[in-house]
């Protein structure tokens, strides 16, 4: 199914949708408030591009750099080139350790990799601690966006959940009382388990150590109780040392919620005395990322989300409607690369605005790889007769400016004098919300010509 149609059974409840679009919104407009209050935001955002090029340039050198460090610090090490080889050494070192119950801070890429429902077909049990990701979790559905899990429910139906899972009382939405019993609840998730797995927001290569961060302390929690850790990280999470850290620490939680920076910046550099620490470095369709000259910065992405909060389809369409692990702008040009077929519709479903581009912290040009997939999509997937025949007879009238003049003046008098039930039509989609402006007798060349023969 493509974005259009799920993004259709979104819209079905359209007060529900105008909640989303003002919630997220809401987090852009303070993302542009911290990040106003900064001095030297811009030059941040290019130092953080600039690092991020460096690293996909010399990700061979960093890569190899950051194990041996790592190593040394009593760190063991694996790698997977992709999603069913990560999920089998975790596996594996769970089941070295007779580990059944695990705790997991939230982490893109083992939902990219399907982790969850691997372990639980092997007999282990998987709790998500964010507690946006338990809720959605407990509700059996995938995160709707990477930083916020469960922006898509309300608080009420987040009450009915807690009801039906936890045995809570209803409440009507009431968020202390919510968070109280999820903490309750999974306070004893994080003593009674036998490993914690977290993701890795930055990986350092000069130190061999990384920095997860969270916003409630979950992942502090579990590692710090478990005796077994694993970092799950993807190849493109290295930053080259530990003096760039702060300049990306600075960007991300800006860019992401506002905040000045995360309320948890947690360093893992080595294990804990008579503990141990994993760290899975994955590939899974990254070189092939790598070696799109056009589509390689896309890899520069710090999981931030500003692009899903600023983006107007997505805003308005919901997270799942991409029916991917990263949503928005930036999963739209990730996942055509890992799937041409299945996601041709992704990078259409954008206005080509530009916004995404214009809030991203490590400036990637989203809306311009946007572009460029249309124009593969196009040549390498068959298109449906409809839009290939309206795009055709578009691209004659636009090659004919003689063409062009009779089609305009046509159209403004059928605007102007057609009944209005012929314009606001269930043909007419964009008419269901809207109103067209007043229609004007002339157009801009028009217009144009008769000023200049005035002047």
């Amino acid at each position: 199914m493509n974005h259009a149609k799920q993004a259709k059974k979104f819209n079905e409840d359209e007060p529900k949708v105008n909640w989303h679009d003002k919630a997220l919104w809401y987090v852009r407009e303070k993302r542009d408030a911290s990040a106003h209050s900064v001095q030297g935001w811009e030059y941040l955002r290019d130092l953080a591009s600039g690092i991020k090029a460096n690293v996909l340039s010399n990700l061979d050198k960093y890569l190899v750099e950051f194990e041996k460090n790592a190593v040394q610090n009593g760190i063991k090490i694996h790698w997977a080139s992709n999603a069913e080889e990560h999920n089998s050494i975790v596996h594996k070192i769970l089941t070295d350790h007779q580990a059944q119950k695990v705790v997991k801070s939230k982490s893109m890429l083992t939902e990219e990799c399907h982790l969850n429902p691997h372990l639980e077909a092997n007999g282990i049990e998987v709790i998500d601690t964010d507690l946006g990701e338990r809720i959605v979790q407990l509700a059996e559905e995938p995160p709707s966006h990477i930083v916020l899990p469960a922006i898509h429910k309300t608080k009420e139906e987040v009450d009915e959940l807690f009801q039906e899972h936890l045995g809570t009382k209803a409440s009507n939405g009431d968020p202390e009382y919510l968070t109280g019993e999820a903490r309750k609840h999974l306070r004893d998730k994080f003593l009674k388990a036998d490993a914690a797995i977290t993701g890795v927001n930055f990986a350092i290569a000069d130190t061999g150590g990384f920095v997860v961060c969270t916003n409630e302390g979950n992942a502090d929690m579990g590692v710090h109780l478990a005796k077994v850790h694993i970092a799950c990280m993807g190849i493109e999470k290295i930053i080259p040392q530990e003096k760039h850290l702060g300049i990306f620490l600075r960007l991300l939680a800006r860019s992401a919620t506002g905040q000045p920076i995360t309320t948890y910046s947690s360093h893992f550099n080595k294990p804990a005395k008579g503990k141990e620490l994993h760290i899975v470095i994955v590939d899974n369709g990254r070189t092939e990322q790598l070696a799109r000259e056009d589509f390689r910065s896309s890899l520069h992405c710090i999981r931030c989300g500003a692009c899903m909060n600023t983006c107007p389809i997505y805003r308005r369409s919901g997270g799942h409607s991409y029916d991917a692990t990263i949503p928005g702008p930036i999963g739209s040009i990730l996942s055509p690369g890992k799937d041409l077929k299945k996601h041709s519709s992704l990078p259409f479903a954008s206005t080509l605005c530009g916004s995404c581009s214009n809030v991203c912290p490590v400036k990637i040009n989203i809306h311009e790889q946007l572009y460029k997939w249309r124009q593969i999509i196009v040549e390498e997937q068959p298109q449906p007769i409809i839009k290939k025949s309206i795009l055709k007879t578009a691209g004659v009238v636009l090659k004919k400016p003689k063409l062009y003049g009779i089609a305009g003046k046509s159209a403004r008098f059928f605007l102007k004098y057609a009944p209005k039930f012929l314009i606001y039509s269930r043909l007419n989609t964009w008419g269901k919300a809207r109103d067209l402006p007043e229609v004007k007798n002339e157009n801009f060349d028009d217009w144009y010509k008769k000023r200049m023969k005035n002047e």
